[in-house]
């Protein structure tokens, strides 16, 4: 109990020295001072950024206070109950710790998540790779993983777009993910994926390569991507389904160009055309965000000389089940040998390892 007690303290120091609490004071002062003086509101869009900074700052403050004090009062009791012996107060401290330790865990994930978007929903998409059948069947196996991830987290996960593969898997899906913080925790899982296995397709029995990508992009305000209606074009056509007395009939999926870029996002599992179209620019306006990021990125890079690899071919993590059991990400070097327990959502290792990387390497800042 008492080894507990002070591994919670060293937890919330190191909590504070990420939070850097004195500067976020320094900064709260600050954005009230400004937003105090006339003529704050004139720029809308720079003033509710602005808003949306102080809120956070104030809440991120409010959470450390909150869980320095449940520490000071958990061991103010445990002192007690130790002095009188009494077992059940004990129990009761022991099972506080307990949930302070998971509160202070999901603590630690905000300080991480310091992005503009991180807190967002978002869209995830996978797409088949090299490896033909295998590659498709790979695809489907991504999509159970994450769709197992989120659930345990407590998220929405919704379907809203899928393509077959001929013989099985998927060629491509997107899941639209809802929840606290989504798009910062999942973020790192862009890229390339590889599995190396038996194939089950093959009757020699022989192992296999096949790829699939990950893309995840944040479900961002309308305002923040302005989608001109010229820029766009929008096709209805009959959604795939099983077939028989479940085909659908009518032309209820939408596929959007967006013509200056070229990309291309298709929608068919909303119940309408209309909802079609809405969750479909939803998804570009994510896509078209990620791509003015990644146009920034590639600026920044001239500057520093530094840009982590995302396109085909450079995979980010290796699912490895013959001729041995292994899931190593190359880019952590995080390893797990339980894959099983990895394809069945348990990826949490391997965010932490990706976010504390990212932020030691300073990308986890605003």
């Amino acid at each position: 109990m008492k080894e507990k007690l002070e591994e919670l303290k060293g937890r919330l120091l190191r909590l504070e020295e990420w939070m850097d609490i004195p500067g976020l004071k320094d900064r709260i002062a600050a954005l009230e001072r400004e937003m105090s003086r006339p003529g704050f509101w004139e720029d809308r869009n720079a003033a509710q950024a602005k808003a949306r900074e102080l809120e956070a700052a104030k809440e991120r403050l409010s959470e450390y206070a909150r869980l320095r004090e449940a520490l000071e009062e958990t061991e103010v009791l445990w002192q007690l109950a130790e002095e009188e012996g009494d077992e059940a107060t004990l129990a009761e401290a022991e099972a506080r710790l307990e949930r302070l330790g998971q509160e202070l865990e999901r603590a630690r994930v905000k300080v991480l998540l310091s992005g503009p978007y991180d807190r967002n929903d978002c869209f995830l998409a996978l797409n088949a790779g090299a490896g033909g059948t295998d590659a498709q069947d790979w695809t489907e196996m991504l999509l159970r993983m994450y769709t197992r991830f989120c659930e345990r987290q407590g998220w929405g996960v919704r379907l809203v777009d899928e393509t077959p593969g001929e013989e099985a898997g998927l060629k491509s899906a997107t899941l639209e993910i809802k929840g606290p913080y989504a798009y910062g925790i999942l973020k790192g899982e862009t890229g390339v994926h590889r599995l190396v296995r038996i194939s089950p397709f093959d009757a020699a029995r022989r192992r296999h390569t096949s790829f699939a990508s990950v893309t995840v992009t944040p479900q961002v305000p309308e305002e923040d991507v302005d989608i001109a209606e010229d820029d766009i074009k929008v096709e209805a056509f009959r959604a795939g389904g099983p077939g028989g007395q479940h085909m659908q009939k009518n032309e209820t999926a939408v596929r959007v160009t967006h013509i200056p870029t070229g990309l291309v996002v298709v929608c068919q599992n909303e119940r309408s055309q209309y909802q079609n179209k809405l969750t479909a620019l939803r998804i570009l306006r994510a896509r078209l965000r990620a791509l003015m990021e990644k146009e920034r990125a590639k600026k920044l890079e001239e500057l520093r000389g530094k840009l982590s690899e995302i396109e085909w071919g450079h995979q980010i993590r290796s699912y490895v089940l013959q001729p041995y059991q292994l899931v190593k990400d190359h880019r952590t070097g995080m390893e797990a040998g339980n894959v099983q327990a990895v394809l069945d959502g348990d990826l949490w290792p391997f965010i932490w390892a990706y976010l504390e990387g990212a932020k030691g390497d300073g990308e986890g800042s605003a």
